[in-house]
């Protein structure tokens, strides 16, 4: 399965929308997923914004996909590279530690991933 970004092991991200490269509910990453998939990130209105006028619509369903679009509060495993451009921009979404992979330290601090770490509900 892999390893998160604290060393430990990989933990889904979310299975309502399913996300992750292969549909599986995890940040997971293979060859084959060269957007490196691997940031679990809590989408707010303003990354999907952001994201959309970037070139990657992720709010708008697609059928055709089986991808239903998403909303500020759902979850998905985005392209460690985008979440650091948005980061870059000041629009970066919080970030689930625990389901992150340990590959998207390839791209982006393990400080930036902290500074935006995904507080649980009730806490």
């Amino acid at each position: 399965m892999g390893k998160n970004v604290l060393g430990t092991e990989l933990q889904a991200c979310c299975f309502a929308p399913k996300t992750g490269f292969y549909r599986d509910g995890f940040c997971k990453t293979g060859a084959e997923d060269v957007g490196t998939h691997v940031v679990c990130a809590v989408m707010t209105e303003e990354f999907l914004v952001y994201t959309k006028a970037r070139g990657n619509d992720l709010s708008t369903p697609m059928p055709q996909y089986r991808f239903p679009g998403l909303q500020a509060g759902d979850k998905w495993c985005l392209c460690a590279s985008r979440w650091k451009e948005a980061y870059n921009e000041g629009k970066a979404s919080e970030v689930i530690l625990e389901a992150t992979h340990q590959k998207a330290l390839e791209l982006v601090d393990f400080e930036l991933l902290l500074e935006h770490k995904h507080a649980p509900e009730g806490l």
